[in-house]
């Protein structure tokens, strides 16, 4: 994806909490979207994800304060997903308005066949062309057991972020 200033691309940080906490996995997920923002200046990074256990912040809000990256672009923070359908749902309109229509997400590799389930479908039926770009972050055993155990309820999730698309527009 080539571009720059006025390319209509963008950057999705989807938040990752370990038992209701900010992660080290998202900091390093946070780093690594960075170095993209600095070789190719987005429209827009969204961060996103929901409350946190200790209720005074949210994941996104954590990631916003840890950005490390340039100030140049438009940091919007998309403070409520709970889940990575959720995560997509609910940064798609938020890219659709600063006029996004190519969107890096950066995540963990182990999440990225969820991450590319749900974004290049709720994306791709908006005009958003998706790329998934794994951040280099260690396997955990209970990171594997997590996303095996998504798997599961992947296709219902993707129904109700899709109504919910539908019900908002």
């Amino acid at each position: 994806m080539e571009g720059g200033s006025g390319s209509g691309w963008g950057i999705v940080v989807p938040g990752h909490s370990t038992r209701g906490e900010p992660s080290t996995r998202c900091g390093t997920l946070v780093e690594h979207a960075a170095a993209l923002a600095e070789a190719r200046r987005p429209e827009v990074v969204v961060f996103s994800g929901g409350a946190l256990r200790h209720g005074t912040t949210t994941e996104a809000e954590e990631m916003l304060l840890t950005w490390p990256g340039r100030r140049d672009v438009e940091l919007v923070l998309e403070p409520t997903a709970r889940s990575t359908a959720q995560n997509a749902s609910r940064s798609l309109p938020l890219l659709l308005a600063h006029g996004v229509r190519e969107a890096t997400v950066v995540c963990a590799p182990l999440h990225a066949y969820r991450v590319r389930f749900f974004f290049t479908r709720l994306y791709g039926s908006a005009g958003v062309r998706c790329e998934v770009r794994p951040a280099p972050v260690a396997a955990t055993p209970a990171a594997a057991a997590w996303e095996l155990a998504a798997v599961v309820v992947m296709r219902h999730q993707l129904r109700g972020a899709r109504h919910e698309l539908e019900t908002r527009g």
